[in-house]
């Protein structure tokens, strides 16, 4: 198994882009671990066979098997994320033995299919949204409780999935838990965003979220990011949106598992639920301070600003030390005192 270079926004449809041609090898600007408590970084680094400023490793399967031998590691995955002033970052997730994991359902053994239609829009809406992501034009509106892309010739694609979920709800919600197509579950993950009543979903999609495909729990997490983003704006509407599975999910080896839940979770704790934040700071504070210390900046950003809410800071100090270039510091402060009050 090859690697593919991806960027957080076309993962949503990462299922199919495997099926494209393998790009060249880019060169690697950052590598970063998460989940490593207790095994050597070292060896871990070792077992990459490449450092910063070589191109990405040929084999992401041979890697991750030589990283599992590693004492105390139980799995390892590796994903190359654009980009680093144009080049790769590598992030390293790691299991180890006895640590928190986020656990995956079996994969359904079911034969529901999508109509012809779904899947021919969704392939042609993917087929422009590559082209709007090579013209870095990937602005999108998520407050309906689905994307609206600027790029017009995306929207159009997706204009066209409103009468279409309507019309085939059922056969999205039967695909979407039942088929044994994960390429069929990621597309019903997509377009069942796009139903009119939201609330008929929201189970539908967080079942979703623990589908052991990764673009199926992908493109489950990003309608479920709209559906989040319409719930505190439309509070009337009613929409009951868990967070249970988006903090359990930040514990997982997967890196765009990880993301996506942090997204959604700056989104539910807008209003400092303390729930919310307590349930944060005993399942997942050391996720949190993992993917705060990330070097990437916009992916050390959730993280950061979700570690200084369950801290109690406030929201102007932790905006003004980002603004600043002081994060990292002010990042340490809250790390020792959550870790102090832990103990």
């Amino acid at each position: 198994m090859s690697f593919r270079l991806l960027c957080s926004f076309p993962l949503a449809l990462g299922v199919l882009m495997a099926q494209s041609p393998q790009p060249s090898l880019p060169t690697i600007g950052i590598i970063d671990f998460f989940g490593v408590r207790k095994a050597s970084i070292d060896r871990l680094k070792k077992a990459i066979g490449a450092v910063e400023g070589d191109p990405l490793p040929k084999s992401k399967g041979l890697v991750e098997d030589r990283m599992e031998l590693v004492n105390l590691v139980v799995r390892a995955r590796l994903e190359a994320v654009c980009c680093e002033d144009g080049k790769a970052v590598l992030y390293i997730g790691v299991e180890e033995k006895g640590a928190a994991a986020f656990n995956y359902r079996e994969s359904p053994e079911g034969t529901a299919k999508l109509p012809e239609e779904i899947v021919d829009t969704y392939l042609q809406f993917f087929e422009k949204l590559q082209t709007a992501i090579r013209q870095n034009d990937i602005a999108e509106d998520l407050t309906r409780g689905h994307s609206f892309m600027a790029n017009a010739a995306a929207r159009a694609d997706q204009v066209k999935f409103l009468p279409l979920a309507k019309t085939n709800e059922a056969i999205l919600r039967e695909v979407l838990r039942t088929s044994g197509d994960e390429v069929e579950r990621a597309i019903a993950a997509y377009v069942i965003a796009y139903v009119p009543n939201k609330a008929t979903i929201t189970d539908d999609l967080q079942y979703a979220m623990q589908d052991p495909d990764d673009g199926v729990r992908n493109n489950a997490m990003r309608s479920l990011l709209g559906l989040t983003i319409l719930s505190e704006k439309e509070p009337r509407l009613g929409l009951k949106i868990s967070p249970t599975w988006f903090v359990e999910q930040l514990n997982s080896i997967v890196w765009n598992d990880r993301n996506k839940a942090a997204t959604a979770l700056l989104t539910l704790t807008e209003k400092q639920n303390p729930q919310i934040l307590a349930m944060l700071r005993e399942r997942s504070l050391d996720a949190l301070i993992d993917m705060s210390r990330w070097r990437h900046l916009s992916h050390a950003l959730p993280g950061y600003i979700l570690l200084g809410r369950i801290a109690g800071y406030d929201e102007k100090r932790l905006q003004a030390a980002w603004s600043a270039g002081q994060h990292q510091p002010l990042t340490e402060e809250i790390v020792k005192e959550l870790t102090r009050k832990k103990k």
